[in-house]
């Protein structure tokens, strides 16, 4: 449905003292219609840039977009289709609702600009506000409103237009958690009934996770994976991946001699733990750094093996995170259920139930502060 070949967009700088930037680095990716794609990744990934360029709010220094086939970006060519001419809905993240219009306005401004007749807009307007749930708000003012109501009004503007494509800059950020959690599913819900494909952008894994059929995760201009939240987070292709998406702790270790038909192995502390076979292959002595995810750790009061001292516990509702600190003072977080306590100071084993992450360590340990 959209289509994106080569995009790159360079910022140069504000003077010749200072070097540019490269934002988005021959980027080039498929958004599917009727889905919910992310653009997800940390401050100054490209994720807003490539949005404006997909709105239309900025243009590309070299590449091709294509929506439904028809070129939209195409620097060879000349082509450069200006957004009101897109059929796009926008919401941006802090939601630019005019303080000095009604509701209704605010949602009727878009077709008032497409010089509709005033019985269709009223009936288009009203019709959209019962979708988001504001319907009998219509001539409220809209700094008489929560920033939920705001947020809704921000969505029903860029919906009235019946936009073939959605995008949502950070729509959540302003928001508490408890409407944060109230509004992705009610997104969810509206794109499902109006069959939407929709772009969001966000920093925030748990609105990516929970709203998202595929996520993008972008790595300084360029894509570092594609795939659902679960391929990300169980199937990461990269240290990047693996570091930004959940939580680990990163464990500097040693690769070891393979046993034969044994699994590799790396020392960590005063243990040894197996990696995974379809792993990348290390020469012994290697460097490396496993990281391990918390839910992935057992801990308990006998065993063999890894053993640590437990630094603190965190209780965190339905669990509790726990510490604990490792022979050679690395620490390693586990997540425990509410019926395995451990104070502070005990001494406990540690049983990694599947084989980390392990790459080669960007830093030898003699480099190391």
């Amino acid at each position: 449905m959209l289509t994106l070949r080569h995009l790159h967009k360079h910022f140069d700088a504000p003077n010749r003292h200072q070097a540019g930037h490269t934002v988005l680095d021959d980027l080039s990716l498929d958004i599917h219609a009727g889905e919910i794609f992310t653009l997800l990744g940390p401050s100054g990934c490209g994720k807003t840039t490539l949005l404006r360029l997909i709105a239309g709010l900025d243009r590309p220094d070299r590449g091709y977009m294509a929506f439904r086939g028809e070129p939209w970006v195409d620097t060879e060519r000349g082509i450069l289709v200006p957004p009101q001419h897109r059929g796009i809905g926008l919401v941006f993240q802090s939601y630019a609702v005019w303080p000095h219009l009604s509701v209704f306005d605010n949602v009727a401004y878009p077709l008032r600009n497409q010089k509709l007749a005033a019985a269709d807009i009223r009936r288009r307007v009203h019709k959209t506000l019962r979708s988001v749930g504001l319907d009998g708000l219509a001539e409220r003012a809209t700094h008489q409103l929560s920033g939920g109501q705001q947020q809704r009004v921000a969505m029903a503007r860029a919906l009235v237009g019946e936009p073939g494509l959605l995008l949502l800059d950070e729509p959540f950020s302003n928001l508490d958690v408890g409407l944060r959690h109230k509004l992705r599913l009610e997104l969810k819900d509206l794109q499902r009934e109006l069959g939407l494909t929709v772009v969001l952008v966000t920093h925030d894994q748990e609105d990516a996770f929970a709203l998202s059929d595929r996520i993008a995760l972008l790595e300084a201009g360029r894509v570092a994976q594609i795939g659902t939240a679960e391929q990300l987070h169980d199937q990461p292709r990269s240290a990047y991946v693996y570091d930004f998406i959940g939580k680990s702790s990163a464990l500097h270790a040693v690769a070891q001699a393979a046993v034969p038909g044994g699994l590799p192995r790396a020392a960590v502390a005063d243990a040894s733990v197996a990696l995974s076979p379809d792993g990348e292959h290390f020469a012994p002595g290697s460097e490396l750094v496993l990281r391990v995810r918390p839910q992935d750790v057992r801990l308990s009061a006998q065993g063999e093996g890894l053993w640590g001292e437990v630094s603190h516990t965190i209780f965190a509702g339905s669990r509790y995170e726990t510490h604990v600190r490792l022979a050679d003072g690395q620490q390693l977080m586990a997540y425990q259920p509410r019926d395995a306590y451990w104070k502070a100071g005990q001494r406990i084993h540690i049983d990694i139930l599947a084989a980390p992450y392990a790459s080669a360590a960007a830093t030898p340990s003699a480099q190391r502060p």
